[in-house]
């Protein structure tokens, strides 16, 4: 190198930053199991409270069942629960879909219109408050028994949370690079498939981690209402007949069910986003 040049420091020279490296298997092991033990553990503590509050008979048990109760019950009646949560899942799945659909698409046209902004948004805003449960009876006197009814609620209540995050990313773009694409000669398309689209997606999946829970609870509330089918109607009718063990069965299941399709939407963020800070494997931290 010829006398007089400098070379630009890099940034984990700086003082009191350490650059990581790329992780190793191993170490990405040892992560998650970091981040996993503590929900593992509060939910095992949660299960031994459970546990003690029927053992030592501080509630009776035709209030609060044993988790052995239960899950004997799950175990004995597997088929008739498996095939109750496969319709509360099939219903989540296509309402949490066309949420998602409808949503993003209802964004960008927010996004690039103000009129239409101006014009949907107190809409959107007035259906959100609007309680389900209040307005799903209409639903099954103009759909009938089937399936409709739960997906329409399934997709009321997951399609706010959609175009609140989708809007907000879109809106989040740096400005300056849409004035430098604009300069390039970018088409629109071109913009917002190259700038707006992927700095709009970390606030996409915000969104959808919460639609995905919302929709789980949207189709049990359509259950509710009318339906012969479903863990609503499992929850539904175990109430009706003081069945307990049943009714915290289906608790059970309706809360597995949110949480895999959570788990679901998480992984499919590390996949799909892996250039994203949250996500990176390599990172600079400070040491202050």
């Amino acid at each position: 190198m010829s006398q007089g040049t400098t070379t630009a420091p890099s940034p984990a020279d700086a003082p009191g930053v350490v650059e990581r490296g790329r992780p190793g298997a191993g170490e990405r092991l040892r992560d998650g199991l970091e981040r996993s033990w503590r929900p593992v553990a509060l939910l095992l503590a949660c299960f031994a409270a459970w546990w003690a509050v029927s053992a030592f008979k501080l509630v009776e048990e035709y209030l609060v069942p044993s988790p052995g109760a239960t899950l004997r019950l799950m175990a004995d009646k597997w088929g008739y629960i498996w095939h109750h949560t496969w319709v509360t899942t099939y219903e989540t799945l296509i309402g949490f879909a066309l949420a998602v659909l409808i949503g993003v698409a209802a964004a960008v046209i927010m996004v690039y219109s103000s009129t239409v902004e101006r014009t949907l948004y107190p809409i959107l805003l007035f259906a959100q408050v609007i309680p389900k449960i209040a307005i799903a009876p209409l639903f099954v006197v103009w759909l009938g028994f089937g399936i409709g009814p739960k997906i329409v609620v399934a997709v009321l209540i997951a399609f706010f949370p959609v175009v609140i995050s989708m809007v907000a990313g879109l809106k989040a773009v740096d400005p300056e690079m849409l004035q430098l694409s604009a300069t390039m000669g970018a088409s629109p398309l071109a913009t917002f498939a190259k700038i707006r689209l992927p700095a709009s997606l970390p606030h996409l999946f915000s969104g959808l981690k919460v639609a995905v829970t919302l929709a789980v609870t949207g189709a049990v509330v359509g259950e509710f209402v009318g339906a012969n089918e479903g863990l609503g109607y499992v929850i539904l009718q175990a109430n009706g007949n003081l069945d307990t063990p049943m009714l915290f069965a289906g608790l059970l299941v309706m809360s597995a069910i949110g949480v895999v399709m959570f788990v679901v939407v998480e992984v499919a963020e590390k996949l799909l986003l892996p250039w994203h800070a949250s996500n990176r494997g390599e990172a600079v931290t400070t040491t202050y």
